[in-house]
């Protein structure tokens, strides 16, 4: 057995595999909880600087881009406005993916009226890598609070409607 058997398979993308698409869809919320995708981005003091997003705040209206929303006062936000560069990173289906992104501010009345920031990505280039011989079970994961669960979720579902009708 040869060093190939283990190495890496990657999977370049510049469009959402049909799995991802579907899962960014907006739908079924509360069956895809615990999903956390780290957004990281560029800021202008060279630092990096990284913002978890869970799935009530992604949403992808086509194959070629994802939508999200940050805190408009976050450090992201601000970078993002200013055209820093940025990248998704995530595990899904046993594999890990990053993603590079091209960002822009998207208008959405509603969600800078609660306090947020809607911007709209383009997939620059994207890549997913698996081994033959382990599967990526999670990468950062969270569990909603019990007694928070159903406001979160009704937060997400308004907050996925903003981003669909955002820069509209």
């Amino acid at each position: 057995m040869g060093p190939e058997v283990h190495r890496a398979e990657p999977l370049q993308f510049d469009v959402w595999p049909a799995g991802l698409l579907s899962w960014f869809d907006g739908h079924s919320l509360a069956d895809k909880t615990g999903f956390t995708a780290s957004l990281l981005t560029h800021h202008d003091d060279g630092r990096l600087g990284t913002s978890l997003l869970g799935i009530g705040e992604l949403y992808a209206p086509g194959p070629h881009s994802l939508r999200f929303v940050l805190w408009a006062h976050a450090r992201a936000s601000k970078a993002l406005a200013m055209g820093a560069r940025a990248a998704l990173t995530f595990v899904f289906d046993g594999a890990f993916y990053q993603v590079q992104l091209g960002v822009r501010p998207i208008g959405s009345a509603a969600a800078q009226a609660s306090g947020l920031a809607c911007f709209e990505a383009t997939i620059v280039s994207g890549e997913a890598q698996r081994v033959p011989y382990a599967r990526l079970d999670a990468g950062i994961v969270f569990t909603l609070d019990e007694h928070e669960r159903e406001a979160t979720l009704r937060r997400w579902s308004a907050q996925v409607e903003w981003l669909k009708a955002a820069g509209e």
